[in-house]
């Protein structure tokens, strides 16, 4: 079977597990979407097995599996229209596919095509914001104590954070230094979890702040590891982050 066969078929099945969440029991959908998201992790190694590397167990294969459950999580979320289902179902089919083309791109050129690999790491930053959206949306939308969001946060964010550096070095290898500054911005990203857990805003405020600061970082670091971190750089991100701080103070309820 070729590659994107493979692929399609993949995305197909996976969108069918997604779409079996919906029947099963309340008591049971998490413990179940735990089940589906390392099902989703072998069905990407059989996916990808045809160039699959040993590090690459550890840094290409996780992201589908934190992309089915962040979609998977979600989807408890949605209403019970069929509308809503089908988007849910057929972005998650899309997003998959384009997930594994990505994760083929990192396992077989690695620097062979300059063009594919920039066009790989805009799709595995958009698909890294994504992912984190959803989930933050998740874990405010339950309401919980300060410290179990600002651990969820962090759970959810190292993972993500390596990944995507590592897909920007593509090392051999483990990186150290990646591992050291994943670990500095998961802590700002769990603080800034805790902060918002005390003001009253909306879930939606809160998941679009925290997954801004979140392109922030990573757009940094990416010049950073690119040697492409110049002042009209920093400017830019500079003037994000502004942005930010002022539309906070607009949507701020007590101002």
């Amino acid at each position: 079977m070729r590659r994107r066969e493979k692929f399609v078929l993949s995305s197909i099945l996976l969108s069918l597990g997604l779409l079996s969440i919906q029947y099963v029991s309340l008591d049971w959908r998490y413990p179940f979407l735990l089940v589906f998201s390392v099902f989703t992790y072998l069905v990407s190694a059989w996916a990808l097995s045809d160039d699959l590397q040993k590090v690459e167990w550890l840094t290409i294969l996780p992201m589908p599996a934190l992309y089915a459950g962040a979609v998977g999580s979600f989807y408890f979320l949605l209403p019970e229209g069929w509308l809503s289902r089908f988007f849910d179902l057929a972005l998650f089919g899309v997003g998959m596919y384009a997930l594994y083309l990505t994760a083929n791109i990192y396992s077989v050129a690695k620097g062979r095509t300059i063009q594919l690999l920039r066009a790989a790491h805009a799709i595995g930053l958009l698909f890294t914001l994504l992912t984190s959206l959803l989930f933050l949306n998740t874990i405010f939308s339950h309401r919980l104590p300060f410290y179990l969001n600002g651990l969820l946060v962090g759970l959810v964010h190292f993972p993500l954070i390596y990944l995507f550096l590592w897909s920007v070095k593509l090392e051999p290898g483990m990186d150290k230094r990646i591992g050291h500054l994943t670990l500095i911005f998961t802590l700002c990203m769990v603080e800034l979890g805790i902060i918002f857990s005390f003001l009253p805003m909306t879930v939606w405020h809160i998941a679009l702040f925290l997954m801004a600061f979140l392109y922030i970082i990573l757009g940094i670091l990416q010049a950073y590891f690119q040697d492409r971190l110049f002042q009209s750089t920093l400017m830019e991100y500079s003037g994000v982050g502004a942005f930010l701080v002022a539309l906070f103070f607009v949507l701020l309820p007590w101002k």
